[in-house]
This record gives C-alpha cells, structure tokens and sequence, in this order.
C-alpha cells in the first residue's frame, strides 16, 4: 500500500527521530478500498454535520487508529490558545475545554507543521501538566486548513502508549483531517453570512432611507422603518399593502406610476422618479422621490425613496402665492383705483353704511350697479373691513373668460384633463382659499358652469378638471353684475337657486348721475393721480370745465369721468385743466333729470358714440375697449346685447 499525504509540506517526526514516509493523495481510493471498517466509520461522519460531526470524527478517528485520546480544536482569534469541539476519552465524550498554546505539543501546530511525538511525551513537555493527569505517552496533531491556506484549528490524537510513524495511520489521519477542517470552514462561512446578514438587516430596518422590497405586482415583500413610518403603514400589514394602492386617482398620478412600472418591465432602474402618494393610515398626501431596480432574477425590486413632502408643499405654495402675485399685479397694472372709495353724497354714504354692516360677516354679497360705478371697489372695501382681510382677494372676471374655459378658471385642471392642459393648475376658488374671491359680472356665466357654482356656494366643494378627488375650501364670495338678474331668472338665462344663493346681501351701488355731489372730488382726485402719473403739474380745473363734468349724464359712470379726465390732462398744456364743450357732446341738464334715457339707451348711446370716434375700432391701443376701460370680449357682448354692429 501506497503512503497518503499530510496537509504540512513539512512532514518529520520527533522524539525518536522517526520520519513519516512521504505520502501519494493518489492512494487514499486505495486504502478506503482495502478497509471497509474504515469506509464504514466515514460513512459515519458523512452523515453528520455541525458538532455531531466534530464527535463523530474524534470517536471514530480514536477508533481506527487505536488510540485513547481523539480532540478537534480551533485556534481562537488571537491564536495564543485553542479550544476544543470535541473531546474522546477512551469510551465517552468530556466537556469541550479551553488551555493556552505556549509549552504544548500543539504548539507547533500552529505553523502549519505535521507533529509527531511518537513516546515521551510528558517528558518533551513538562509544563504541560494536563499530559500527566491523561498519562499521555505519545501524540500525533496536523492543521486544519481551509483552501485559501489559513489555519483554522488541528486535529490531534494521544495515547497511554507509544505511537509508531506508521503511514497507514497517518493516511487515515490525514482523511479525518480533511473533513474536520472543510466542517470547520463551512461553520466559519456560515457565522460570517450569519454576522452579515445581521448586520444588513439592521442597516435596513435602521436606515434613515426608506427602502421596500417589492413584488412585480408592487406586494411588499419586506419594508424597513423609515418606509413604514412615512407610508402610514403597520409592521403587521406589509404582505397584504400594494404599492399601486397608495397612488391616488388623479391622471397625473396614475401616469407618472405607469411610466414607473414600465421603466422597471424593461429591466431598467428608475431615476429620482417623483411619486403622489397617499398614507395608508390617514389617506394624507405625501410625495416621495423614488428609485427602484429589479433585482437579478427579476422576481422582485428593491426601492429607495424619500420623503419630499415638505419640498412639495413649499413649491407649491410659493406657485400659489406667485400665480396670487400675478393676478395682483395685473390688477395694478390696470388702470383702476381701488386704493380709496372718493365721495360723500348721501347715495354713496349708505351704500359705506350696508358696508360696515356686512364686512364682519361671512354673508354672500351680490352687488348690483350700472358699468363703471366702482362695484369691484365696494368689494374690496369689504374685504379689507372682513376678518378675511389677511387673505387672499381673488378677481374673477366672468365675461371676460371664454366660454371653453370659464370651468378651468373657476376650478382648475389636471395635466392632459384637454389638448394644451400641459401642467396642472389650479382655480381662482382654490387660489381664493381662506380669503374672498370676487365674481364680477356674474351674470354672464354660463349655465352648465352655474351648477357647479352653486355646489361651491352650498358645500364649499368641487374638483378640478379632469380630476377625481374632492377639494375643500373656505371661501367667501362677492358677486357683482350690472345685468337685471331677476328678469334673467324669469327668463330662465340664470338659475333661480344660484341667484337666492348669490343675494343673500344685496347691495346697489349708485351711477354717478345720482352723485352729482361727488364729481368735483372726483374730478380732482383723477386729475392730480393722472397729472403725477404723466409728469404734469395741474393746479386746479377750469370752472366752466367742472360745471360741464358736473351737468354731463356720465352713462360711463366713473370709469368714463376717468378716461376722459386722463385724455384731457395729457392734451393740457397750461397749469388749468379744460375740457372742451365738443368733448362732452351730452352735456345738458343735470344727472336727476325725468328726461334722461333709460339705462339700455344711455348706454347703447355712449357706446356707439365712442365707436364713431375710433372709426368702429373695438380693440388695440386705440379701441373702442381701451376708451370704455373694459375688454374687447366684454364689449362685443353688450353690443350683441344692446343690438349694435
């Protein structure tokens, strides 16, 4: 029979100066061939793993070569000393037991060196005491290696006798100690995988980034804390919540998750994507900003996301309080005043009067008045003198706004809700949230609007376009029209209900003929704003000039005292503002004459006269529209409506 290798390319015994044979791996099908009882005590240790197999490998190694003592060992960390993970004595296992390296026969082990002690043991080492309480006479270790050549541990043998180097007793130590340390390794892998996973775990329960991991039907598999607790989710309700579930009804939201899901589908990683979601617990919004990539197997995905609600909500209101900002300023820009309400005539006293009275409440106020009287401004009065007042004030001009797209205006809409609907926006009720919104000229709004209109009145709720979820809001409404809305209703142009609803405060606002009084203070307020404006100084106004402004039937009210004041200042040349006779051609009797015309006449009158002097031009620079002080849309529907072409 051929010799088998040691582990050590160092292989000599000792004591007695006897060296192995050298040993032939070649050989060891032969030797477990030749020995059944060997193959027997292998098959043992075959079917054991962990420290069963450790005990199987002393007792049967002990039984094979004869020998009374059998011990696996492994080096601890700092490789000083070794502990045991089997220990056979004779017929029976004793407790696993811990001694230092220095003054051992294992000692050389640790060098990765083959030792052989064949007799005098207790002699070659006498510090180690142990050997005598075992009257060990003889010893035999080899290392445990595992394939990248470190030493784990060493299986050695003693006995009460002399042990002679032979090879077959060596070859068969040698197979014992492949298996202990291929054992050894194995546990060794499994600690660290153990320690890892550990240690991963606690990274992903811990970590301050949400993390899930997904089905690719969005079933959470497994979710850490941090998503847990912005998601609004139970520990115990992970495997039944589906990501897709969280994600609202809104067609923005459910488009953005489509292109999520596809982009995973084709085995790519999302980027940043941001997502609308709602928490579970509560049904709050949150968005998220979220990564997600499949996994190898492409059986699930791992997503990343934070939170970035409070981003959203910030960006949000800072587009609320821009686009807020804008209407403002193109309310500045305008040529209006509406800093300050001029007058004292007792027509204009009581309207201040019913004023102070329904400001401090949250009434709906529907004021009624001829063009040009300055109903926007009472509005405003009223909003100033409200507990509203550190809110917004939101202007709608109902005539003004297309037919296609007074529902847009009102209550916004979602991206894609029509063709050019590119971003989602929202409406003049939600921008008005906790403050007034102002409709004027209500009476123009179409019916199919005035249902929804009504809705908001009673339930102060309503969605945007092309949208799904419900959007409350609190806010106070003042409606103005210069329209007779009582016949309209007769007439079944404007809903009954919508209009009990709007004049819950009605208030009428006086033309100016019937504030004769009040024309000198506006003529000079207008004329001092206007002379400043254009950088000109005007020290007072002619009196046949204020005599005329003040006869003058005024059918445009004060925004025509304006326009024609603002035209007069910028031809004066002198410090004495005139105005021409050929200027006010309807300059006559007083305002309270029984011979003025109606209403529809006086203004279908003024109408075409101004239209006569821009050549019939309605809009531009020098419209029609501009001289009016109102939009071209608006004056062409007077004009339908008074029946001038």
């Amino acid at each position: 029979m051929k010799p088998i290798p040691s582990q050590s390319a160092d292989v000599r015994g000792k004591c007695d100066g006897d060296v192995p044979p050298s040993l032939n791996p070649a050989d060891t099908p032969e030797l477990l061939a030749e020995d059944s009882a060997l193959a027997a005590l292998l098959k043992s240790v075959a079917s054991t793993s962990g420290e069963n197999r450790f005990r199987t490998i002393a007792r049967c190694l002990a039984q094979a070569l004869g020998v009374k003592y059998a011990i696996v060992a492994e080096f601890l960390p700092e490789k000083a000393s070794v502990r045991s993970l089997a220990f056979w004595i004779g017929d029976r296992f004793i407790d696993n037991a811990q001694w230092g390296l220095a003054g051992t026969p294992c000692e050389r082990v640790l060098e990765g060196k083959f030792s052989l002690h064949s007799k005098n043991l207790q002699q070659e080492f006498p510090l180690d005491k142990p050997l005598i309480d075992l009257k060990a006479e003889s010893y035999l270790g080899v290392p445990l290696i595992d394939q990248s050549g470190s030493i784990l541990g060493h299986l050695f043998v003693m006995d009460t006798r002399p042990m002679p180097p032979v090879a077959r007793n060596l070859a068969i130590f040698q197979v014992f100690a492949a298996l202990a340390a291929g054992e050894l390794a194995r546990l060794r892998l499994e600690a660290s995988l153990a320690e890892s996973q550990e240690r991963f775990r606690d990274l992903f329960d811990e970590a301050p980034i949400a993390y899930v991991h997904e089905g690719l039907d969005s079933r959470f598999i497994r979710a850490n804390r941090a998503a847990l607790r912005i998601l609004g989710v139970k520990p115990e309700e992970v495997l039944t919540t589906f990501g897709r579930d969280l994600v609202p009804q809104t067609p923005e939201a459910q488009k953005r998750l489509r292109e999520a899901f596809e982009s995973i589908g084709r085995g790519t990683d999302t980027s940043g994507v941001v997502l609308e979601l709602r928490r579970k617990d509560n049904n709050k919004p949150i968005w998220i900003q979220w990564w997600s990539k499949p996994d190898g197997a492409g059986t699930y995905t791992r997503t990343m996301f934070v939170d970035i609600t409070e981003r959203v909500l910030m960006e949000q209101e800072q587009a609320r309080l821009r686009t807020q900002n804008k209407l403002l300023r193109e309310e500045i820009k305008s040529a209006h005043n509406f800093d300050e309400i001029v007058g004292a005539s007792p027509a204009l006293m009581k309207v201040l009067e019913n004023v102070d009275r329904v400001a401090p409440t949250d009434s709906t106020v529907l004021i009624q008045g001829e063009t040009g009287t300055g109903k926007e401004l009472i509005a405003r009065a009223i909003h100033e003198r409200s507990q509203r007042r550190s809110g917004p004030f939101v202007k709608v001009n109902c005539a003004a706004l297309p037919a296609g797209l007074v529902e847009s205006e009102f209550f916004g809409h979602e991206k894609g809700a029509f063709t050019g609907a590119v971003n989602s926006r929202r409406g003049r009720f939600e921008l008005a949230d906790g403050g007034t919104i102002f409709l004027d000229e209500v009476g123009e709004v179409a019916p199919d609007v005035q249902v929804k209109l009504l809705r908001v009145l009673q339930e102060n709720e309503f969605e945007r376009v092309g949208g799904s979820e419900t959007i409350r809001v609190n806010v106070r409404v003042i409606a103005a029209t210069n329209r007779d809305l009582p016949a309209d209703v007769q007439a079944q142009r404007f809903r009954a209900d919508l209009f009990y609803r709007l004049s819950v405060f009605p208030m009428a606002v006086p033309p100016l003929r019937d504030r004769v009084v009040d024309i000198p203070m506006l003529a000079s307020y207008f004329v001092t704003q206007i002379a400043a404006s254009v950088g000109k100084r005007i020290d007072e106004i002619d009196a046949d000039t204020m005599d005329r402004l003040s006869r003058y039937a005024w059918p445009g009210n004060i925004r025509e005292l304006r326009n024609v004041l603002e035209r007069a200042v910028i031809l004066c040349d002198g410090k004495s503002l005139r105005i021409a006779a050929s200027e006010l051609p309807s300059a006559g009797t007083p305002a309270s004459s029984s011979n003025l015309l109606s209403l529809d006449d006086m203004e279908r009158q003024h109408i075409a006269e101004v239209l006569k002097q821009t050549n019939g031009a309605i809009a531009g620079p020098g419209g029609a529209a501009k001289i009016l002080g109102v939009p071209p849309s608006t004056l062409r529907s007077r004009m339908a409506r008074l029946g001038l072409k």
